[in-house]
């Protein structure tokens, strides 16, 4: 889903660096400032962001004499860029109300936008639908194309919002883990999910579908294994012990406990 101007459709794509697309040619920002100033809008359309708000994301650790001037320099280039991919008005696609500036936009012309609403269809359609789960997740993160808001995470602003969203974007990756292992465990990357579980290892849910994941890949002392490194990592970063959920899972690989399923190479035997 994309914005609507007067039947023109635009998107800015967030997820990334800065683009903005529309029939199917993208655009790129060639200033740096008027960059943060689309992305702060973007993550916040149809809502006004107050003009300090906006000096202060862009001159935090300089102060300028003159910086509503040089602000309303990069909307004016912003305004101009807006004109031409849309066909719009410049100044009422990006506008200017009584404390700041609005972006005139649909939530669903900014794919951090989507990626959130299609990350929490998928994480409701987890434990009823898990093969839609999959697609919609799957959809979800596809979204995306390298670091959130990489061009753009100068203020502190873009920062909090771009830690938010990489955090959503693993619990969607665990959801997306999990949904796979409901429908097919062959289909879970174990590779990559180990990888990001020693990247994230405070997120024991990582730690735990991977147990799951190599246990149903018939790798019990691995599963067991994985248990015990996020005992030790958990120790020696935060001083803690493992949670309730991540004991329960080791204890019962441990037991072989039939709600796991039965490990791959096990019914390959029976077979």
């Amino acid at each position: 889903m994309t914005g609507e101007y007067g039947g023109t459709a635009v998107e800015i794509r967030i997820l990334g660096s800065l683009l903005l697309s529309h029939e199917n040619r993208q655009y790129t920002m060639a200033s740096k400032r008027a960059s943060i100033v689309l992305t702060l809008l973007a993550l916040n359309p149809g809502a006004p962001i107050a003009f300090d708000e906006l000096v202060d994301e862009l001159w935090a650790d300089q102060p300028m004499a003159n910086a509503r001037n040089a602000l309303q320099a990069n909307i004016g280039r912003l305004r101009r860029l807006l004109e031409s991919v849309t066909g719009r008005r410049g100044a009422a696609v990006l506008r200017t109300v009584s404390s700041g500036y609005l972006l005139d936009v649909e939530p669903g012309a900014v794919d951090a936008h989507r990626f959130v609403a299609l990350a929490d269809a998928g994480a409701d359609l987890l434990g009823r639908d898990p093969d839609r789960a999959v697609e919609v997740l799957e959809s979800a993160l596809g979204l995306w194309r390298g670091t959130a808001l990489m061009d753009s995470c100068d203020g502190l602003r873009c920062r909090i919002r771009a830690t938010h969203l990489e955090e959503r974007r693993i619990t969607a990756y665990e959801d997306l883990t999990a949904a796979k292992l409901a429908v097919d465990a062959e289909r879970v990357q174990v590779a990559e999910l180990r990888q990001l579980a020693a990247e994230h290892s405070g997120r024991e849910r990582l730690s735990e579908l991977l147990m799951l994941a190599l246990y149903r890949d018939g790798r019990q002392a691995e599963a067991l294994e994985v248990f015990h490194t996020a005992r030790r990592r958990l120790a020696e970063d935060l001083g803690l012990e493992p949670g309730r959920a991540l004991h329960r899972a080791y204890q019962a690989i441990l037991q072989q406990d039939d709600t796991l399923g039965e490990p791959r190479r096990a019914l390959q035997y029976a077979s």
